[in-house]
């Protein structure tokens, strides 16, 4: 009986380990299909999901789809469902300025632009939507790195402090902030909302994002 007990535990332990192992790659893997179908370089957006998203763990820093920026506190939830149940208690409780998924993104500004909050945390979805968002910023902006300070807030202070976070990030990659945009997909434009990010302010993420401090 002991032996039964102590195989269904190494079934269980070893069933956990692989289903967080699985989840570590699913930022980077999202990333990468939003790279290819919006032109916006890979490292660029590996960069944004490790300093938005970061989980510590043994490895280093892995960005984590099942985290939540409520107030100011990030949570790394241990699955989709443990995340949109915590999402829905945020907004039931009357909040809804925080930030979710590979890219935290905005539930108060960037809501709409999905079906539901569920929605936001699929983490193709919103690093399409972030990959969209990046490139028309970098569009205005013409650098990675000042596209990924207004990514993150307006606010010149909280801007730079980000983008340095991010261009170590970038760097430890081997990505480049200068480099182009490439090709973007038919039909793979993303409707941005822009209205925190047309003025100066704190906005949507002059605290929202979960960057480790060793970024």
């Amino acid at each position: 009986m002991r032996l039964a007990l102590a195989l269904v535990t190494l079934v269980l332990v070893l069933a956990a380990g692989a289903s967080s192992a699985a989840t570590d790659t699913v930022c980077a893997d999202a990333a990468r299909n939003a790279a290819r179908r919006t032109g916006v370089p890979v490292d660029v957006l590996l960069a944004i999901a490790q300093v938005e998203s970061g989980r510590r763990q043994s490895g280093g820093v892995t960005p984590w789809p099942w985290t939540i920026n409520d107030s100011g506190a990030g949570h790394w939830y241990a699955s989709r469902d443990q995340a949109e149940t915590a999402a829905r208690a945020i907004i039931a409780a009357g909040r809804t300025s925080f930030d979710v998924g590979c890219f935290q993104l905005n539930y108060r500004w960037h809501g709409d632009a999905f079906a539901s909050v569920t929605a936001m945390f699929d983490p193709d979805a919103n690093a399409l939507y972030a990959a969209g968002f990046l490139r028309a910023l970098h569009a205005e902006t013409g650098d990675w790195s000042a596209a990924a300070g207004a990514y993150h807030s307006r606010t010149p202070v909280h801007a730079q402090r980000y983008r340095d976070r991010f261009d170590r990030a970038l760097a430890a990659l081997g990505g480049d902030p200068g480099a182009p945009a490439g090709p973007q997909q038919p039909g793979q434009a993303v409707r941005v909302n822009w209205f925190p990010l047309l003025q100066p302010g704190d906005g949507a993420g002059a605290a929202g994002s979960l960057v480790p401090l060793g970024l």
